[in-house]
């Protein structure tokens, strides 16, 4: 009896620890990686858009790199979170660099993805090899407010009912005025709506009201990698605030498109490989 008790016991404990260790660990978004390089590069995708935004980008790269293309929890057909917020994408980032012992990657983020790749770059300078910055700034707020503080304990609450409440008309309706503004090729105008209709939208809604209020201006200070920051055209006019919101980013090369509008990728295609590559090959 005792020795049937001793083995249950084992039996008992090897079970919980096979439980414990077997579960995969679980990340804030879904990746696909491609390629085998050496050098790897990780993409981070905008605000309600799929990883799918940077497949002409890692076609492109794939050769000489090893590519990791996210796209985060909740958008574009993803599984959502039951609580996203910004903060917690980033610490989820920079638990997958780290657990996937990813060496000084190359982030390149567009849009919120480009804030997302500031805020690891400044809070885990040690992970981060260079950072691309595809149309965002440190604070979007500071655009119409310079003056800008977030939130303690933003209240997003509103926002989400808002959103959520919204008929699936009304919401499309909505993108389909918003995206022409932000995109100019017209062949990609459907797609980047289909996104954001795929996307869950209690997440869209609170991560537009978390990003809204996310100030890095002052944290970039701690970034250490090179940095190249492509900004759409339209910037060009705004060249003293921008430049005032980057004052704290050293080793920064600010360069600004010659046409289209905030997806650069698709935009401007030949000045942002021109840019990327020029980047990516300087030692």
């Amino acid at each position: 009896m005792k020795k049937f008790t001793f083995l249950l016991i084992i039996m008992l404990f090897f079970a919980a620890v096979s439980n414990i260790f077997g579960q995969e660990k679980t990340y804030p978004f879904e990746v696909k990686k491609t390629g085998k390089g050496k050098q790897s590069l990780l993409f981070i995708p905008g605000f309600a858009s799929s990883g799918d935004v940077w497949n002409e980008t890692t076609a492109k790269f794939e050769k000489d790199f090893t590519c990791y293309t996210l796209t985060m929890a909740g958008f574009a057909g993803a599984k959502p979170e039951a609580n996203p917020t910004f903060k917690d994408w980033e610490k989820g980032i920079a638990a997958y660099i780290k657990d996937h012992k990813i060496q000084k990657p190359v982030i390149i983020g567009h849009s919120m993805g480009g804030g997302l790749a500031l805020a690891i770059a400044a809070d885990y300078p040690e992970l981060v090899g260079k950072i691309v910055i595809v149309d965002t700034l440190p604070c979007l707020a500071a655009i119409s407010n310079p003056a800008f503080t977030s939130k303690e304990n933003n209240d997003c609450s509103a926002m989400m009912s808002t959103f959520t409440a919204m008929p699936d008309e009304q919401f499309k309706k909505m993108q389909n005025q918003s995206i022409p503004r932000l995109l100019a090729d017209t062949s990609m105008q459907d797609t980047v709506i289909d996104w954001s209709m795929r996307s869950d939208r209690k997440t869209f809604a609170k991560m537009f009201c978390d990003f809204s209020n996310t100030d890095l201006r002052e944290t970039i200070k701690n970034i250490q990698c090179p940095s190249l920051i492509l900004l759409e055209a339209y910037f060009v006019s705004l060249k003293p605030s921008i430049e005032a919101q980057y004052k704290n980013l050293k080793n920064a090369n600010l360069q600004y498109s010659t046409k289209g509008l905030h997806f650069i990728m698709y935009d401007d295609k030949e000045w942002y490989f021109n840019q990327l590559n020029n980047f990516l090959s300087a030692k």
